[in-house]
């Protein structure tokens, strides 16, 4: 299976606001790494996916699920998996943002 991680941490970084040179200072990689991952030049490893979803304070798996091929599933399916992945990525942000509206979110 061919996960397309560039994508996936394009998003994530956009949706938490961050440059690449403060999303890499936190992930304890370099600038230049994190380039190569998000033009798709690099794969990342486990290490690095696993740093991304700590410096953002996310589970791995979403980073995977932001990553996972189209072919995966059928078409269908596919773009609600991608609605989900990106409802539960705005969740996240905001629950970070604001504590009190993810209790209100979630009760």
């Amino acid at each position: 299976m061919n996960h397309d991680y560039a994508k996936s941490f394009r998003i994530i970084r956009a949706a938490f606001g961050l440059q690449q040179a403060e999303l890499a200072a936190r992930m304890s990689i370099s600038p230049s790494q994190l380039s190569l991952i998000e033009s798709g030049r690099r794969q990342p490893s486990l290490r690095v996916v696993n740093a991304l979803a700590s410096a953002v304070d996310v589970p791995a798996t979403m980073v995977t699920l932001l990553a996972s091929p189209a072919k995966d599933v059928n078409s269908k399916a596919n773009d609600e998996i991608s609605d989900l992945a990106r409802a539960l990525l705005k969740l996240l942000v905001s629950a970070r943002e604001d504590p009190q509206q993810s209790l209100k979110l979630s009760g």
